[in-house]
């Protein structure tokens, strides 16, 4: 069994009140409720901050690639300029697949 550590905690009256509804609906103690509730907060802050750091990283990438577009004359104002193909062309293409 896992070494549980006693803490004291001030509650809101509302929040009491939730814990031990709750606590009844489930037929579990109320310090169940409240371990319960605090690995499901730390779970979010960790999903949070991996969830920043991924786009921290995509945008560090994303500058990258767009310093080096610049660099070699190679970046595109609009998607449109990008293209190799027009609308009607990929439609034609889509009708002759599936007619």
């Amino acid at each position: 069994m896992t070494t549980m550590i006693r803490k004291q905690v001030y509650l809101e009256a509302r929040q009491d009140s939730q814990i031990k509804e709750l606590a009844g609906e489930r037929s579990v103690t109320e310090a169940e409720i409240i371990r319960e509730a605090i690995d499901l907060f730390m779970a979010e802050i960790k999903h949070r901050r991996r969830a920043q750091a991924a786009w921290e990283e995509a945008q560090a990438l994303m500058m990258a690639r767009a310093a080096q577009g610049m660099e070699t004359g190679q970046q595109f104002n609009t998607v449109r300029e990008a293209a190799t193909w027009t609308r009607d062309e990929l439609y034609s293409e889509r009708l002759e697949r599936y007619g």
